[in-house]
């Protein structure tokens, strides 16, 4: 059973398993992709009911570019129709997304700015789509700025800290996950949120992404209460704080 006095305030997700949920049924990859949209409105749903404040989904890796070129397009096809989904005004939900947006197609990223725009007054949970994202690019980028900064005297060396990177950071905008969440049955992180997750709570099932409904993100929310989150501190520290 859920406790609804500690439902995590960030949820981020690795929806892995949409090929190999198509393949075992016989179809194209991007059958898979399709169901996985509906995952995500399922989700997104259930996330605004129980009062997460920031879903995070990892929906296309820089590294995904390398697949082929019809996939690619497919799913570039699918952001663009997901987007005209009115889920977001249905549940008032802000859309955000971060990433390496040059490389997205013209006509996807006026869609996903235009989307930005039109959700930016709904205030009961933000969704974030992160679309052509690679966690160490992010870092790349954010360690340029700073040196850039650092060079033209905008920034002291002795004044760079853990913040300071922070707030250079695609995620600038929300607080760091409380809990990562991965379906498809690997066991990796894939490039995803390296920074912020330092601290995040992990968790992995063997569910493909189309198949993740209600009840499986109940069980992850539930293995998340479960768990003592110490920060570096002993267990007797902890359980005195409280």
């Amino acid at each position: 059973m859920i406790e609804t006095n500690n439902i995590p305030q960030h949820i981020a997700i690795i929806m892995d398993g949409n090929g190999r949920w198509a393949t075992e049924r016989g179809q194209d990859r991007s059958f898979g992709h399709k169901a996985g949209v509906d995952a995500v409105r399922t989700i997104t749903s259930e996330c605004t009911r129980l009062g997460v404040k920031f879903l995070t989904l990892y929906t296309f890796s820089t590294e995904n570019w390398n697949r082929p070129s019809d996939e690619v397009a497919a799913l570039m096809g699918l952001v663009l129709t997901s987007l005209e989904d009115e889920i977001f005004m249905k549940n008032n939900v802000r859309f955000r997304v971060i990433g390496d947006l040059s490389r997205i197609p013209d006509n996807v990223r006026r869609k996903l700015h235009e989307t930005e725009e039109h959700t930016a007054k709904n205030d009961k949970m933000t969704m974030v789509v992160a679309l052509s994202y690679s966690s160490k690019l992010e870092l790349t980028r954010a360690t340029r700025m700073i040196a850039e900064e650092v060079k033209n005297g905008q920034l002291k060396l002795e004044d760079i800290t853990e913040q300071t990177i922070n707030e250079r950071l695609w995620t600038n905008f929300m607080p760091d996950p409380e809990l990562l969440i991965r379906t498809g049955g690997e066991l990796r992180i894939s490039n995803y949120m390296l920074w912020q997750i330092a601290y995040s709570e992990l968790y992995f099932c063997d569910t493909y992404w189309p198949d993740f409904d209600e009840a499986c993100l109940h069980k992850a929310i539930e293995s998340y209460q479960s768990r003592q989150r110490r920060f570096g501190k002993t267990e007797a520290q902890v359980e005195n704080e409280q």
